[in-house]
């Protein structure tokens, strides 16, 4: 097996990369008390960053490393943006972020105890749809509580891939039941995203919905892999049909709302449905490769500037080129368990759910910037600001950690160990 960076190493560039943002906002803004703070935040987290990962396995510390750079780059970027003021909101949630992922991870890296909760997951997962029906208020996705706002379908995320990644090995646990034979754990995965999508439907949320489906998808194809089925022809140009089947219903039944994001062309109402996305692109082009500067951007006067068309914001300020090398950060997280596969189709399940949901999220979230698709209101990982997505990104990425570092006693380890073959 081949041995990750070492840990100074690691902290190097991210001290290196952290160092020279830092010093572009003090040369623009001078050394200010919100440049001190700024500042004196972002490098005390990468210190004591770099103390605890003194302490961590070797093989999980990718995970760790690149967390700690997206989330220094995240709260510059956020307090930057039309102006220096320190995003400190943000900063805590980015903290809260990395401190919930070490704890995912020690939850979920043994696949035997893991399994053992399932139970606990689907009560998670009906606890939250509950509170997305009877909380949120009428058709609502936001639970207002007065000094902080929860936005519980965040959260289904990770609880969704968990129900996914446990009930992978169940599939030679068949039950007959009228000469129909089924697997009780994918009819309740079946369940569980029939509910997920009318849930969606009902909330007028259905910018979530493609990710929730792409999680379900790749559960599907692990369970053929893990069966060693072959896929036939006839079932791919079946489940082929099914999908376009699906997708024209979805395109004539979508609300008027979503209607008119499809067919709307921007140019034309720019004033009105296109606003949003006509400011994006301005700021994605004047920004140009290399930016504005930090603060120099107009885009923060846009709603929605922080989250949904976040990286145009940094694109205006700090250049498309940044841009470009942020989204890739973000998708190295997944990409990191090339480097240690994982060794069991528990944390295959847990690696390709969080893979899924990050591509996703941050496809949407950057053609709908760039006007390829219509606005989802889906946020990118660690970058947008929001504190339900930044919780639920930091679950999402113990989950990463856990695959990189599992633990793999308490069962037939021989027979988990065939998932990493």
């Amino acid at each position: 097996m081949k041995k990750s960076l070492s840990h100074p190493f690691l902290l190097l560039l991210i001290l290196i990369a952290h160092a020279v943002m830092l010093l572009l906002v003090i040369m623009r803004f001078g050394i200010t008390p919100e440049a001190v703070q700024l500042s004196g935040a972002v490098l005390l987290f990468d210190f004591i960053g770099f103390i605890f990962l003194q302490f961590v396995h070797r093989e999980a510390c990718t995970v760790d490393s690149v967390l700690l750079l997206v989330l220094g780059m995240s709260t510059i970027y956020q307090s930057c943006f039309g102006g220096l003021t320190f995003a400190k909101k943000h900063f805590i949630f980015a903290v809260s972020a990395f401190l919930i992922c070490q704890f995912t991870y020690l939850l979920v890296r043994n696949p035997y105890r893991a399994e053992k909760l399932k139970p606990l997951w689907y009560l998670m997962f009906f606890v939250l749809v509950g509170a997305i029906f009877f909380l949120t208020g009428s058709r609502g996705i936001w639970i207002d509580l007065g000094f902080i706002t929860l936005q519980p379908s965040e959260f289904v995320k990770p609880v969704f891939v968990l129900i996914c990644a446990s009930s992978i090995r169940t599939q030679l646990h068949k039950k007959t039941v009228l000469g129909f034979h089924y697997v009780p754990d994918n009819l309740a995965l079946l369940i569980c995203t029939a509910v997920i999508a009318g849930l969606q439907w009902y909330c007028r949320d259905l910018g979530s919905l493609p990710t929730f489906a792409a999680v379900a998808g790749c559960g599907l194809l692990l369970r053929f892999r893990y069966l060693r089925e072959k896929i036939s022809l006839r079932l791919v140009i079946f489940l082929c049909l099914c999908a376009a089947g699906a997708a024209v219903a979805a395109w004539q039944l979508a609300p008027a709302y979503v209607q008119e994001r499809l067919h709307s062309d921007i140019w034309s109402d720019m004033s009105g449905s296109g606003y949003q996305q006509v400011k994006a692109l301005t700021a994605i082009a004047e920004g140009g490769w290399f930016g504005k500067g930090a603060g120099n951007g107009t885009l923060i006067n846009v709603a929605a500037s922080r989250t949904d068309i976040v990286f145009s914001a940094i694109c205006e300020e700090w250049g498309l080129f940044t841009g470009l090398m942020t989204v890739i950060l973000v998708l190295f997280l997944p990409a990191s368990l090339l480097t240690v596969p994982p060794r069991s189709y528990y944390h295959s399940g847990l690696a390709v759910g969080v893979a899924a949901v990050f591509m996703v999220q941050m496809t949407l979230n950057v053609f709908g910037s760039c006007n390829l698709i219509p606005f989802t209101g889906v946020t990118i990982p660690f970058i947008s600001q929001g504190g339900s997505s930044m919780l639920s990104s930091g679950i999402l990425a113990g989950f990463l950690k856990a695959a990189q570092a599992p633990v793999l006693t308490g069962g037939n380890s021989a027979g988990e160990a065939e998932g990493g073959r």
